[in-house]
């Protein structure tokens, strides 16, 4: 329950900012192509479910959404996180969407919409683990190991919150996905992933006891899409998020996938 509260309480914050738009006011985009990138690796964000095969989860329904408001065709692409955010800076890409945390060091290379979501980093572990219990044991408990995904937030609280500041400690072993660095968690190659709350709880949902979350909270992140630099789709997307917030919406998503979806069911 104290999980779950902590993941609703991030949404709460969000839905409080203030709400001017109305759906009366959004831009009407004539119907015009957008092409919109994503990793399909981060549940229930974005994944593709294991029984349909088909590419689902809470940003698929918000990108749908904001779609229909702003009146353009969406093109789903997809690309790893490694590639994501220069590819869109480049141009390959229209949107970007990922759970990209809103970084200043990223917003030189592309602009980002207002948040749309708030989360926190936890540490997911093996069910039966009980060698440490937080960041300050892990930290003391020389023979552990961490998978990360290089350039990601997770990875550099790691190296400075909870490691030396060193980004080639051998402790940590890199992966090119999220889904991969769990994987290795699950097998025992690695001890610890570090990850946002709205992953770790998809991943804990569907592991029957496999998986669990310890220790407190290790830093607050805003999710946002990202766009190259100058887009002329920041100011609607924009506007379509806070009427999105204005209206339920929003609050609707994180029931469903949060709450209501089980992975694997």
């Amino acid at each position: 329950m104290l999980f779950r509260r902590t993941v609703l309480a991030g949404f709460a914050a969000l839905a409080l900012a203030p709400l001017t738009v109305s759906a009366a006011e959004l831009p009407d985009l004539g119907g015009k192509s957008v092409v919109v990138v994503t990793e399909n690796a981060y549940p229930p964000l974005q994944f593709v479910d294991p029984k349909s095969g088909k590419a689902i989860g809470w940003e698929y329904d918000a990108m749908n959404e904001i779609a229909k408001r702003l009146n353009f065709k969406v093109e789903y692409q997809n690309t790893s996180w490694d590639a994501m955010i220069q590819a869109v800076s480049d141009g390959q890409y229209n949107i970007g969407m990922t759970g990209i945390t809103i970084k200043d060091d990223r917003k030189q290379k592309v602009d980002f919409s207002d948040p749309y979501m708030r989360s926190q980093q936890f540490m997911l572990v093996r069910g039966d683990e009980k060698r440490f219990t937080d960041a300050k044991s892990f930290a003391a408990f020389n023979a552990g190991l961490i998978g990360a995904q290089p350039g990601t937030s997770p990875f550099y609280t790691v190296v400075y919150e909870i490691l030396d500041g060193n980004e080639q400690n051998p402790r940590i072993k890199l992966f090119e996905t999220f889904g991969a660095t769990v994987q290795a968690l699950k097998t025992g190659d690695v001890d610890l992933v570090l990850t946002d709350s709205v992953a770790a709880k998809g991943y804990v949902d569907s592991s029957n006891g496999g998986l669990k979350v310890v220790g407190e909270a290790l830093g607050t992140e805003d999710f946002g899409f990202i766009f190259p630099k100058g887009s002329d789709l920041v100011g609607p997307v924009n506007a379509a998020i806070a009427d999105l917030k204005a209206d339920g919406t929003f609050d609707a998503l994180n029931k469903k996938w949060f709450l209501d979806y089980k992975m694997g069911e």
